[in-house]
C-alpha cells in the first residue's frame, strides 16, 4: 500500500501532453526537451505555481531554450572523471561526494546532473554502494560523506537505515550531511518515522534548497520542524536563478523565511555551467550586489556564502562584495553604509 507521498509522486506530471491538460494548453512543443532531459513535476510542487513564467513554473517546467545551450558543458564539475568507484565523487581531501539514487521529487530545470538524472544513465545498485563502502573504509582521511543524488530521500526507510547502517559501520567517517530538496518539493515525504530514523545517525547534517519565498509553505515548515526537532542541524543552498531570485528584495524575503522555519541559510550559489541551463545564468556581480545588500543591513544569520563551484571540479570558491581600500601597516577599509574606516595591523 502506498503512502500520502508515494502517491503523490505516483500521479506527477512527465509529459508535455499531461502539463497540456493541466493548463489548458498546447506543450507539445517541449517533446524534444524532454525526451534529452526528463521532467516529474509532483502534484504538490504543481499545486504552488499560480501562473505559467512564474519563478516556479520556471524552476519546474521544461524550456526550449535548454536545447540551445551552445556555452555550458555537460560535466561542469567534473565529476566523472572524479569518481574512484561508480556513485562516489572524491573532490576534496577529506569528504566525499556519494549518489544514492538518480530519481528527485521533481527535476528542476537547472540541476548540475541534469545529464543523468531521472535516466538510466544514473544507477546506484547496491553493488555499486558496496564499492564505495569499501572506499570510503580504504581511504581513512575521509571524515565526512555528503549524501546525494538524486535525492537520497526518496529512498525507502528501509533503504535508509541500510545505507546509514554501513556508513556508521566505518570507523574514520565522523560526519554524515544528506543533501536533499525533499523538504521544499515534497514536504509530506517527511514523515514522523523518518526523523526517527535519521535521530539515531547523529552527528548527521541536511542541506536542503529552496529559492523562492513561495516555496517555504505550511507544509514545508511542518517538515523542517520535524526534522529540527530530531535534532538535525538544517542548512540551505540557494541557487541564484535568472527570472527566479536574481534580485535582493526576493533573496532577502527568502534567507528571512528560511530562518523562522530553523533554516539556516548556509550557501548562495552562482548557478554552474551546466548543459541546458544557460538561460538560468546571471552574472556574478547580480550575485555581489545582492550580498552587499544584505550584510550589514540583516541579520548574519540571515547572510549565505555567495559561492562559484569552479568547473573542471576547482571546488567552491565564496565570493565577497570589495570592501578592502588598502592593506598595509592599516588595513583601510569601507563599512556596508560606505563610512571608511581603519584597523590597525602592525603588531608590538
Amino acid at each position: 500500500m502506498m503512502t500520502h507521498w508515494e502517491n503523490l509522486l505516483a500521479h506527477s506530471i512527465t509529459t508535455p501532453e499531461q502539463l497540456s491538460r493541466h493548463f489548458n494548453s498546447d506543450f507539445s512543443a517541449l517533446n524534444p526537451v524532454v525526451e534529452q532531459f526528463p521532467m516529474r513535476i509532483n502534484p504538490y510542487y504543481l499545486g504552488l505555481i499560480k501562473t505559467p513564467g512564474d519563478p516556479l513554473w520556471r524552476q519546474a517546467v521544461p524550456d526550449l531554450l535548454e536545447l540551445n545551450d551552445s556555452t555550458c558543458f555537460v560535466d561542469p564539475l567534473d565529476e566523472e572523471n572524479r569518481s574512484p568507484v561508480p556513485n562516489l565523487v572524491h573532490t576534496y581531501p577529506d569528504r566525499a561526494l556519494f549518489l544514492v539514487t538518480g530519481q528527485c521529487a521533481m527535476y528542476c530545470r537547472f540541476c548540475t546532473r541534469k545529464r543523468k538524472v531521472g535516466t538510466s544513465r544514473m544507477l546506484a545498485s547496491r553493488e555499486n554502494m558496496q564499492s564505495a563502502f569499501a572506499y570510503l573504509r580504504k581511504n581513512k582521511q575521509i571524515r565526512e560523506v555528503l549524501i546525494s543524488g538524486g535525492d537520497p530521500l526518496l529512498l525507502s526507510d528501509e533503504a535508509l537505515i541500510w545505507l546509514l547502517d554501513n556508513l556508521r559501520a566505518i570507523p574514520s567517517l565522523q560526519i554524515i550531511r544528506i543533501g536533499s530538496r525533499v523538504p521544499c518539493t515534497l514536504p509530506m515525504r517527511i514523515t514522523t518515522r523518518l526523523a526517527a530514523i535519521l535521530k539515531r545517525y547523529h552527528p548527521l547534517y541536511l542541506n536542503t534548497h529552496f529559492n523562492h519565498p513561495d516555496e517555504i509553505t505550511p507544509e514545508a515548515s511542518k517538515a523542517c520542524a520535524r526534522l529540527a526537532g530530531a535534532g538535525i542541524p538544517l542548512g540551505n543552498q540557494t541557487v541564484l536563478l535568472r527570472g527566479v531570485n536574481d534580485n535582493a528584495a526576493t533573496i532577502a524575503r527568502l534567507m528571512h523565511g528560511l530562518l523562522m522555519i530553523r533554516v539556516k541559510p548556509y550557501y548562495l550559489f552562482q548557478a554552474d555551467m551546466t548543459l541546458g541551463v544557460n538561460h538560468f545564468r546571471t552574472r556574478v556581480e547580480a550575485g555581489l550586489e545582492i550580498m552587499q545588500s544584505l550584510i550589514g543591513y540583516t541579520s548574519g544569520l540571515a547572510v549565505p556564502t555567495f559561492a562559484v563551484d569552479a568547473p573542471g571540479g576547482g571546488g567552491k570558491i565564496p565570493l565577497l562584495p570589495d570592501y578592502r581600500i588598502s592593506l598595509g601597516r592599516n588595513l583601510t577599509f569601507i563599512n556596508y553604509l560606505g563610512a571608511p574606516c581603519s584597523y590597525h595591523n602592525e603588531l608590538a
